[in-house]
C-alpha cells in the first residue's frame, strides 16, 4: 500500500433547521435511547464506586476533599489566633507555631484555592457546555487521586511533628538549612500536587476549546468557560516556574548542589523570583474563577444578559496577562534596582484597570436589570465589598515607600486575607448555594444561609480589619508571641474573637450542607430562572449529563431558544442514544463550534488509582531518601499509564461514522489538530517549555547577579560531547518525523524502521549529554550545578520521548496504529518538536554560552 487511507469527513446537514427540530421523536425511540444512555453512563455501585471517572463523581470528591483541607487549615488558624490572643502566651511553642503557620498557608494555597477551582470546573463545565463529560475522564480521576494522596501526605506530617517550619514560601537559606524532612515533604509533596493541578488545567482548557455543543461559537460561550481557559492558561505558565524551583531546591537539599548557597556562587534571590513568578499570578488564579461564578449569578439575579460581555472577556485575558508582570512587588525590600521597582510598582497599579472593568460590568448589569435579591447574590455582594477593600490596600502596597514601611507586618496579613476571602471564599460559598440545586437536586436553607453569611462577614471584618492597625503599629508577621509592652494585645484579642465568629459561621454552613434533606420536596428544575445550560439538568438526576447534546446559538439559551429543554429531553438533538453502550460526547471546532467527530470517552477503571498511587511513591519515597522504591514506583506508574493509554485511547473504531442525530453522520476517530489528544499534548508541552525556560532563566540570572559565574578556571562541558548530544537528539526528532510521514503514505516498513532507529539515537544523545558534564563537580559551585541540572532535565525528557517512540512502534506492530489511525504517532511527533528545541537550546547553553560569558 502506497497511499494513505484518509479519515471520513462529517456528512449531513448542519446547522439544523427549525423544521428539523420541530419534528417529534417517537416515544419508543425516546425510551430506547434513554435506556441505552442509562446503561452506558451507569455509576458503579458498592466498592466499585471508587473506580468511577465521570465528572460528576470526580468533581464531587475533589470539592469535598478541598473543603476538608480548607477546614483543617482553618483549625490551624484558630490555634494560632488562640496563641496570639494574649501577650507571652504559651498555648503553642515556637516550633509548633511555625509548623502551623507554614501548613496553614500551604494548605490554603495549594490544597484549597486552586484545587477548588479545578474541582468546581470539573463538576460544572460539561453542564455549561451541554457536554456529556470532560474529554479525558480518567485524567481527571488520576489528578484527583494524586491530589488526595499528596494532600494527606503533606498535612499528615503535622501528626508526626515533621511538618515544614519555614513558611509557605520556603525561603532559603532558612528552608535549605532546616533540619529534618519538613522541607522535603513540602517540596516533593506539593510538586506531586502541582502535577495534578496541571493535569486538570489541561483537561479544562481542552474541554472548553473542543467540547462545546454544536453551534456554540467562542463569542457565545458562557463567561465561565472563558474564565476557565484564562485561568487554565495561567496555571500552565505559573506553576512550571515553581516546579523548576522545587527541582533545584530538592537537588540542593538531597545532594548539596549550591543553587541558593552564596558561599559557592548560588543566590537565594533566585528562589524568590521563581516562587513569586508563580505566587503572584496565583492570586489571580484564585480570584478569576470567583469572578466567573459571579458572572453566572449576576445575570440571573438581574434577569437580563450580562452588560459588556466582550469587555469582560478582554479584561479577564488582560488581568491574566498583567498578573505575570507583578511578581517583584513581593520583593521590594530585597535591594533590587530602583528602575525595576518603579516599573513593577506601575504594573501593580495597572492591573486594577481590567479588574475594575469586570466589577463595573457586574454593577452595570444590576443597575439596568430587574434585580431579584437571592441568597447567592448576598454572598456576591459581600465578596465585592471585601475584595474592593483588599484591592484598595493593594494599591497602597504597590507604592514602594509605603511597602517598605509595612512589609512583613500584619498589614500584609490583613491585605492578603481581604483579597482572598473577598476574591475566593465568599464567591465560592455563593456558588455552593447557587449550584447546589444542580448538583444535589435540593435547596440549601435560606435562613441558615443568611446566618452563615452574617456570622462569616462580621467575623471576618472583626478579625482582619484591626490587623491593618496592628501592622501599622509595628507587629511583624510570623511571630509566635509578643511582649505586653508592645501594646498589640487588645488588637490581637479582638482578632481572635472575630476568628471564632468566622468558625461559627462555617459551622452553620457545614451543618446546612451536610444535614439530611430526604424530606425536602422535589425542587423546580430551574429554581433561579437562569439562562445557561446547567439548569437544563434532569430532576431526579441522571448520570448521562445531557439527554441529547443541543444545538446552541445564544449566550443564554434557556432564555433565548424556545422549547430547547423540551427537545433535549425528547432526544431531538445529537447523540440521543448509545448503541453498544459506549460513552460518547461531541468534539467541535475551536472557533465556530462546527461538529467534527464523536469522542468515545473512557469509563470506570481502577488503573487511574493505581497510577496515582505509584506516582505518589515516586515522589514520597525520596522525601526519606529512599530511592530504590521510588524508582520502582516510578516504573510501575509508567506501566500503569501505558496500559491505560493502550487499552482506552485512540483505538481504531469498529465503524468510521456514527449516526449523531438530525441526519448528521460524524467520524468516530480523529488525529492531528482535529483531535483532543493533540491539543492536550500541545498545551502540556507549553507548560513544560515554561519550566525549561525557568531553568534557562536561572542560568542567566546567575550570570547577571554573580561576578564569579562562571568561576575562573572552572571546568566546562566537553564540546565534542555537547555537539554529539545535539546532533543525535535532532536526528532522533528527524527520524520520528520521517516515521510519521512514511506511515501517512502507507510505507509501514519504513515507518517502523524509523521508529526503531529514533529511540536508539535518542538514548545515544542522552548518553552524550551525560558525558559532556560528567567531569564537572556539581557540589563545588553553582556553575557546574546548573549545567548538571539542565542535563538531568534534558535526559529525563529524552527518556519519556523514548517510551513514546517505543509505544508507537508497538502500536504499529500490533495494529493499534495504522496509516489511517495515526493519532498516537502525530501526538508523539508533536512532543519531539518541543524536544528538538530543548536539545538545541541545552546544547547552546552547555557548549557555547560559557565561552561567550567569559
Amino acid at each position: 500500500m502506497t497511499g494513505r487511507r484518509s479519515l471520513p469527513l462529517p456528512q449531513g446537514p448542519f446547522p439544523p433547521t427549525e423544521e428539523m427540530l420541530a419534528q417529534p421523536v417517537p416515544e419508543a425511540e425516546q425510551k430506547r435511547g434513554a435506556d441505552q444512555l442509562r446503561a452506558a453512563w451507569k455509576t458503579p455501585t458498592g466498592w466499585r464506586y471508587w473506580s468511577a471517572v465521570n465528572n460528576s463523581e470526580v468533581g464531587t470528591w475533589y470539592s469535598l476533599t478541598a473543603l476538608t483541607f480548607m477546614l483543617i487549615a482553618g483549625l490551624l488558624a484558630l490555634a494560632m489566633r488562640v496563641q496570639l490572643a494574649f501577650p507571652d502566651s504559651t498555648f503553642l511553642d515556637a516550633d509548633r507555631f511555625n509548623q502551623f503557620f507554614t501548613m496553614h498557608g500551604s494548605a490554603m494555597m495549594f490544597l484549597f484555592a486552586v484545587p477548588m477551582f479545578e474541582a468546581i470546573s470539573i463538576l460544572l463545565l460539561p453542564a455549561f457546555l451541554g457536554a456529556r463529560d470532560m474529554p479525558f475522564p480518567r485524567l481527571s480521576a488520576y489528578g484527583y487521586w494524586c491530589f488526595l494522596i499528596g494532600g494527606c501526605f503533606v498535612l499528615g506530617s503535622l501528626l508526626f511533628d515533621a511538618a515544614p517550619k519555614a513558611g509557605w514560601f520556603m525561603y532559603p537559606p532558612l528552608a535549605t538549612k532546616e533540619d529534618g524532612i519538613g522541607p522535603d515533604i513540602w517540596l516533593l509533596g506539593l510538586s506531586f500536587i502541582e502535577v495534578a493541578s496541571i493535569a486538570a488545567a489541561v483537561e479544562l482548557i481542552v474541554g472548553a476549546l473542543k467540547c462545546r455543543p454544536p453551534g456554540m461559537r467562542v463569542n457565545v460561550m458562557p463567561l465561565y468557560a472563558w474564565y476557565v481557559m484564562v485561568v487554565g492558561g495561567m496555571i500552565l505558565f505559573a506553576f512550571p516556574p515553581l516546579i523548576a524551583g522545587d527541582f533545584l531546591f530538592e537537588l540542593e537539599r538531597s545532594f548539596d548542589w549550591p543553587f541558593f548557597d552564596p558561599t559557592r556562587g548560588g543566590d537565594p534571590i533566585l528562589w524568590q523570583h521563581l516562587f513569586w513568578i508563580f505566587g503572584h499570578p496565583e492570586v489571580y488564579i484564585v480570584f478569576l474563577p470567583s469572578i466567573a461564578i459571579a458572572s453566572m449569578i449576576v445575570p440571573t439575579v438581574a434577569r437580563r444578559p450580562i452588560v459588556g460581555y466582550s469587555w469582560i472577556v478582554l479584561s479577564a485575558v488582560g488581568t491574566g496577562f498583567l498578573s505575570f508582570g507583578l511578581w517583584v512587588h513581593h520583593m521590594f525590600t530585597t535591594g533590587l534596582p530602583q528602575i525595576s521597582l518603579g516599573f513593577f510598582s506601575a504594573a501593580s497599579e495597572a492591573v486594577v484597570i481590567p479588574t475594575g472593568i469586570q466589577l463595573f460590568a457586574f454593577v452595570a448589569t444590576l443597575m439596568v436589570g430587574r434585580v431579584k435579591m437571592s441568597l447567592p447574590m448576598l454572598w456576591i455582594a459581600g465578596a465585592l465589598a471585601i475584595f474592593v477593600a483588599g484591592g484598595l490596600t493593594g494599591v497602597m502596597l504597590a507604592i514602594v515607600p509605603f511597602n517598605w514601611q509595612v512589609h512583613d507586618t500584619y498589614f500584609i496579613v490583613a491585605h492578603l486575607h481581604y483579597t482572598l476571602f473577598g476574591g475566593m471564599v465568599f464567591p465560592v460559598l455563593a456558588g455552593v448555594y447557587y449550584f447546589y440545586p444542580f448538583l444535589r437536586k435540593k435547596l440549601l436553607s435560606e435562613t441558615l444561609g443568611r446566618w452563615a453569611f452574617w456570622l462569616i462577614f462580621t467575623g471576618f471584618n472583626v478579625t482582619f480589619l484591626p490587623m491593618h492597625l496592628t501592622g501599622l503599629k509595628g507587629m511583624p508577621r510570623r511571630v509566635f508571641t509578643y511582649p505586653e509592652s508592645s501594646g498589640w494585645g487588645w488588637l490581637n484579642l479582638i482578632s481572635t474573637i472575630g476568628a471564632f465568629v468566622i468558625a461559627a459561621g462555617f459551622a452553620v454552613f457545614l451543618y446546612d450542607l451536610l444535614r439530611p434533606k430526604k424530606d425536602q420536596p422535589q425542587i423546580p428544575r430551574n429554581p433561579w430562572g437562569a439562562g445557561t445550560l446547567e439548569f437544563s439538568h434532569e430532576v431526579p438526576a441522571e448520570a448521562w449529563g445531557v439527554r441529547s447534546v443541543p444545538y446552541i446559538h445564544s449566550r443564554y439559551p434557556l432564555w433565548d431558544q424556545p422549547k430547547l429543554v423540551e427537545r433535549m429531553d425528547a432526544g431531538r438533538f445529537y447523540l440521543q442514544d448509545a448503541p453498544g453502550h459506549q460513552r460518547e460526547t461531541i468534539v467541535t471546532s475551536v472557533i465556530d463550534g462546527t461538529p467534527m467527530y464523536v469522542q468515545r470517552v473512557t469509563g470506570p477503571a481502577w488503573i487511574t488509582l493505581l497510577a496515582a498511587g505509584f506516582t505518589g511513591g515516586a515522589f514520597i519515597f525520596p522525601t526519606f531518601h529512599i530511592y530504590t522504591p521510588a524508582i520502582i514506583s516510578g516504573a510501575f506508574a509508567i506501566v500503569c499509564v501505558v496500559y491505560w493509554l493502550w487499552t482506552s485511547t485512540a483505538r481504531p473504531p469498529k465503524d468510521d461514522l456514527r449516526e449523531a442525530g438530525l441526519g448528521l453522520r460524524l467520524p468516530t476517530y480523529a488525529s492531528g489538530p482535529d483531535s483532543v489528544g493533540w491539543w492536550a499534548m500541545w498545551i502540556t508541552m507549553l507548560g513544560d517549555a515554561t519550566a525549561f525556560a525557568s531553568l534557562i532563566f536561572g542560568f542567566f540570572f546567575y550570570w547577571t547577579a554573580r561576578p564569579d559565574f562562571p568561576p575562573a578556571g572552572a571546568d566546562h562541558a566537553i564540546g565534542v560531547w555537547v555537539v554529539a548530544a545535539g546532533v543525535l537528539l535532532v536526528a532522533a526528532w528527524a527520524s520520528t518525523v520521517a516515521a510519521r510521514e512514511a506511515n501517512s503514505r502507507g510505507r509501514i516498513i519504513i515507518a517502523r524502521t524509523a521508529l526503531l532507529v529514533a529511540p536508539i539515537l535518542a538514548l545515544a544523545g542522552a548518553a552524550a549529554a551525560y558525558m559532556a558534564v560528567r567531569q564537572m563537580d556539581p557540589t563545588s559551585h553553582v556553575y557546574p550545578a546548573i549545567m548538571w541540572a539542565l542535563m538531568i532535565w534534558l535526559v529525563a525528557h529524552v527518556l519519556a520521548g523514548v517510551i513514546m517512540q517505543g509505544y508507537c512502534l508497538a502500536g504499529s506492530v500490533w495494529g493499534k496504529l495504522t496509516d489511517k489511525y495515526d493519532a498516537d504517532l502525530r501526538n508523539v511527533t508533536l512532543y519531539w518538536h518541543f524536544m528538538a528545541l530543548k536539545a538545541v537550546t541545552t546544547a547552546v547553553i552547555l557548549g557555547l554560552v560559557p565561552g561567550w560569558l567569559s
